[in-house]
This record gives C-alpha cells, structure tokens and sequence, in this order.
C-alpha cells in the first residue's frame, strides 16, 4: 500500500514544514512495526519549493492469517484461498488507515511542540494514493471527498490494459488537491478509506464509534453522506451506526445552539426515569430457551439453524453450558456468528467451548450425535412442509439429544401485530406458520414416533384470546422404543429390509 502526501512552499513558508507537521524527519527513512506490518516513511522530494513526504505500508497475508489466533476456528467459514490471496498487500484499505493513525498520530491530533503555529494554518496538499477500492466507484468517491473542500480525480483502473473490453476494475487511482489543514487532510484518509473498501480487517467493537467521531470532528456533522458513512466505517452493525448518527446530531444543535452537547442531552434525569421499557420478544425467547436447557440440565448444546449466533452468546455466558456447537445452512451467517463471537480473539480454552460448522437439518448428520440437548429457535417455519420429516428424523431420530427445544412463531396472534397485513406471515421466508393447534398435534406425533414426551410453555405476553406471540416445545428423550425401532425389530424377524426414513 502506497500513499504521498506534496505541499509546495513560499519563501516565508518553505515545503519542507511537512516534515515538522508529520513530526518524521525529510532527511531520514524510517520504519515502524503496525499491528500488520510495516510502515515505511521516506521522502521522495524534500526542497523549500516543493516536499512529498510517502507512507509505504508492507502487509504479508500470510503472517496476517497465521497471526489472528484461530480466527475461523471450529469451522466458522472462512474462504480459505482468499485469505492468502487478495488485495491487502497493495490496495488501500482499514490496514492504512489504522497505520496513518499509528505513524501519523501527533499530525491527527493537529499537534506540533516544535512549531505550534503550523498546525492550525492551511496549506496546499496534494495526496495520492495509486490503488484505492471505491464499492460505488469514482462517483462515491467525489460525493465523499468533494464536499470537504477537495478537488477530487478518480480514475478507474482497467481490469487488464492488454483486454479493455473487459472493462474496468473495482479500483481507482486517487488524487486530492486543495488547500487544507494537514490534519483535516488525515482525518479524512482516516475515515474514508475504509468507508470506500466497504471492509474492514479488523473486529469492529463499540470503541469504533468514538475513533469516527474523534476522527469526525468538525466535518462529519454536516458531511451530505453523513449515514453511508457512518454506516461502512462500523461494519454495517446497525446499533452502532444508530449510535453514532444520534451523537452526530447533537453535535450539529450544540454547534448551532452554541453550547455543549452534554446540556443538550438532558431531557432525561437517569436517577428517576423509572419507565419501564419493553423486552424484545426475541430477548424472551432467549431467556425461555435459557431456562429450560439449565432446568434440563444439559452441558453440551447444539444450536440448530443458529443465524447469527445470538443465542450462542448468551450460552457461552453461563458456564455450565461447557459446550455449545452452532450449525446454520448459511455461511454468511456463520461468518457473521464468528464476528460476534469474536472468535479470532478468544483464548484456546475459550475456542474449546464453542465450534460452529455447516450443514443442512434435511440430511442425517453425525456431528449432531452426542449432545445433551438441542434448539431449534424459529427453525421448522423456514421449511417446506414435505421437508419436515428429514429435519424430525436427523434430529430426533438420528442425532437422538435428551432434550429438545423448539420454538416457532403462533400463527393466531398475528391478528395483534398492527404492522401486518391480514392473512400474511411474520417473514418473507416463511413457509408456513402454525396454530396452537397445529404445533400441538406436530408436536405429539413427533414425540410418539421417536420416544419422546413433550411440555408446552408461551414466549411472551399470552393473549388470552390469541395466546401467546411464539410457542415452545421442550420434548424430553423416555428411552422407551420408538415406533420407528418396533419397525425395524418386527421387519428383522419377518426377513423383510427395514423401512428407511425417507429425507426430502
């Protein structure tokens, strides 16, 4: 990765007060170790006229992947090949941006013990960066840096100059020219950079609100692309951009009302706001699973379908749950999952409690084998009906756990929900969603076929009309023979081939 940074200079103001406002010497090469690599300051040109100060940023992927301490571990997907083999070593990204704060630091903060006056004055900059990744292409490129007083040239790099016909690529050359702080100049690298990769190689925690909103100090505010950036630079998680555009907001009305934000913010008084606030239903139902795998007394768990692994962080939370595998048919899930989990930073002990792997509820699996109980959490509705008895064989008949729990959503409370319109499902995906009624009659052929008994139990406020918005199956293994393994019994003593369970 390879960014310069050129002013030109006046008799009274000489080029080279670059180096004192980057604080790195234009007579001097230096090296400094990032957390994934090696940054390389040089200056190409250094004269009272002219001064380009170059950041050359050295990234080996395979170091990279072997220095994330088990990131993908348990199987949680991970293209394999694209882990060696990508864009990092030379396209701008998330890996230069964090290296400008680390080896620019002092510039970012707009600081200069030397020379204090030089910070605070604009200077003509020119910056570029030869290979940037721009998801939205050079339009999103002008409409994010143009409003920030840049002149912006994008141009598209080809796929391959030999073939033009195969048109251009993802990449763009950048050049920014105009008259800026140094420091505005960063922040805005900072920022932007990642935000046009649409990625970033990094986990994306709370903290990363307050670098955006350090970092956007003074320009985000009131930036026309306020909430796509807000958006790409946290990785897309939407309650971290929700924070983040809130406290942008009330920066802009301090700055127009002249005061501090913190007296804005005062409407509540956080010792006597006694309101009660509503538990999402999907919270309840984690919290009604919760309890009856600990009444269940199970150790080792499977979450079946487990999406983005929401339940599974809350059963890592309770250490008597010192197992929990994760399977999901959606390997974009998984990988969400993992990022949740944060996988690549847990401790090898940690790792050993958690593995997440994919795979379909219509085949028998082995690895389902051997668990004390298993979830299905609003599972069986995303599932065509002719389907089922391929998920009711793999997990009751094959896999066989000592309890199973299931919810799904109660198709006669949906007359409650204001929002949905009649005769329609809660999700698109659904493919049936079932009465009180019917849940209770899948429930009991279920549990009588394959040696099982069943409680029932409500997930959220139960209507006494409606009943309850989900409803839950807790089935409990009896170790009594099944119907199933009468059939097998009675077919080997007739001569006859045991009847198999057909999986849709």
């Amino acid at each position: 990765m390879f960014l310069t940074i050129s002013t030109t200079g006046t008799t009274g103001s000489p080029a080279t007060d670059l180096g004192f406002l980057l604080h790195k010497h234009p007579e001097k090469a230096q090296q400094f170790s990032t957390s994934h690599g090696t940054a390389h300051v040089l200056y190409p040109e250094a004269g009272a006229e002219r001064c380009t100060a170059a950041l050359l940023l050295e990234i080996d992927p395979v170091a990279l992947v072997r220095k994330a301490k088990g990131r993908g571990r348990g199987g949680a997907p991970d293209s394999a090949l694209a882990q060696y083999v990508n864009d990092r070593p030379y396209a701008a990204s998330s890996l230069l941006a964090v290296a400008l704060g680390s080896v620019f630091s002092t510039a970012l903060k707009g600081q200069c013990a030397a020379r204090p006056e030089l910070p605070g004055a604009a200077r003509p900059l020119r910056i570029e960066v030869p290979v940037l990744p721009a998801r939205g292409g050079a339009a999103l490129v002008e409409r994010l840096f143009a409003p920030l007083g840049w002149t912006v040239t994008a141009e598209p790099v080809a796929l391959d100059e030999t073939f033009p016909q195969w048109g251009d690529s993802r990449y763009v050359r950048l050049v920014l020219e105009g008259e800026l702080r140094l420091a505005d100049a960063l922040r805005h690298l900072y920022v932007l950079l990642p935000v046009l990769d649409d990625a970033k190689h990094y986990w994306v925690a709370s903290d990363e609100v307050e670098k955006l909103l350090r970092a956007g100090e003074g320009w985000l505010e009131d930036h026309p692309e306020q909430r796509l950036i807000a958006g790409r630079y946290l990785g897309r998680r939407w309650s971290l951009t929700r924070d983040a555009l809130e406290r942008l907001a009330l920066a802009r009305l301090a700055e127009a009302d002249d005061t501090e934000a913190e007296e804005l913010d005062n409407a509540v008084d956080e010792e006597t706001d006694t309101e009660e606030r509503p538990v999402p239903l999907a919270v309840q139902r984690r919290e009604a699973i919760l309890g009856a795998l600990r009444a269940s007394g199970a150790a080792r768990v499977l979450d079946l379908g487990c999406g983005q692994g929401q339940l599974v962080a809350e059963l890592l939370k309770d250490t008597r749950f010192t197992e929990v595998a994760a399977m999901d048919v959606s390997a974009r899930a998984l990988a969400i999952a993992a990022r949740r989990l944060r996988l690549d930073r847990m401790t090898e002990r940690q790792a050993a409690r958690v593995t997440l792997f994919q795979g379909s509820l219509a085949y028998t699996d082995r690895r389902l084998a051997g668990y004390d109980a298993a979830v299905l959490s609003e599972v069986i509705e995303h599932l065509d009906l002719p389907r089922l008895p391929a998920l009711e064989h793999a997990v009751f008949g094959a896999a066989r756990p000592a309890t199973v729990v299931v919810t799904t959503p109660n198709a006669e409370y949906n007359v409650r929900w204001e929002t949905l319109p009649a005769g329609h499902v809660r999700h698109a995906d659904h493919r049936f969603e079932w009465t009180r009624e019917e849940f209770r009659t899948w429930a009991a052929e279920v549990a009588e076929r394959y040696g099982y008994e069943v409680a029932y139990a409500p997930v959220g406020p139960d209507d006494p009309e409606v009943g309850p918005p989900t409803q839950m199956g807790v089935f409990t293994r009896t170790d009594k023979e099944t119907r199933t393994d009468k059939e097998t019994r009675t077919d080997k003593e007739t001569g006859k081939e045991p009847k198999q369970e057909k999986a849709a």
